[in-house]
């Protein structure tokens, strides 16, 4: 294990509205308040998902199993933001549901708002990280420029 320890910044809170999708919202958020750490909150509804619901091949590289989710449907998920190479990127896992129909996994796919998804992202400073692509595993993985390990 490894880890950082840092602070809280600031609290943003957001409305994203119908048809917005989840991804280009929140990470446009990020690049104009210049966010390069934060945790994620989001509860509200999705029209539509593409959602990771676990590995469908875990060697050579893992490759991700995808569900689609049609809503409408009610959500709720928890993530965070670190930058990679291009700028923020969001991590988000989410449980989506109607009537008896449930997903929980990452809606990395894609997922686009059903009526409306409120958002709050709190801003972690002091922490030097950034997603860097692990050539074992296939992904951008989270890793600390100043660490401390157990």
């Amino acid at each position: 294990m490894e880890y950082s320890v840092g602070r809280t910044g600031r609290i943003i809170a957001a409305r994203l509205f119908e048809g917005e999708d989840i991804y280009e919202s929140i990470e446009e958020i990020a690049k104009k308040e210049n966010i390069k750490s934060a945790a994620v909150l989001i509860t509200g509804g999705f029209r539509q998902a593409n959602v990771v619901v676990g590995p469908k091949q875990e060697v050579p590289n893992i490759v991700g199993k995808f569900k689609d989710f049609a809503g409408p449907g009610e959500v709720l998920g928890v993530g965070t933001i670190y930058r990679d190479d291009e700028g923020p990127k969001l991590h988000i896992h989410t449980a989506i549901g109607k009537a008896d129909e449930t997903i929980v996994g990452c809606p990395r796919g894609g997922a686009k708002t059903f009526l409306v998804l409120e958002v709050t992202i709190i801003e972690i400073e002091g922490i030097e990280a950034a997603r860097k692509f692990d050539e074992t595993k296939g992904l951008k993985l989270l890793r600390f420029e100043q660490k401390k390990q157990c």
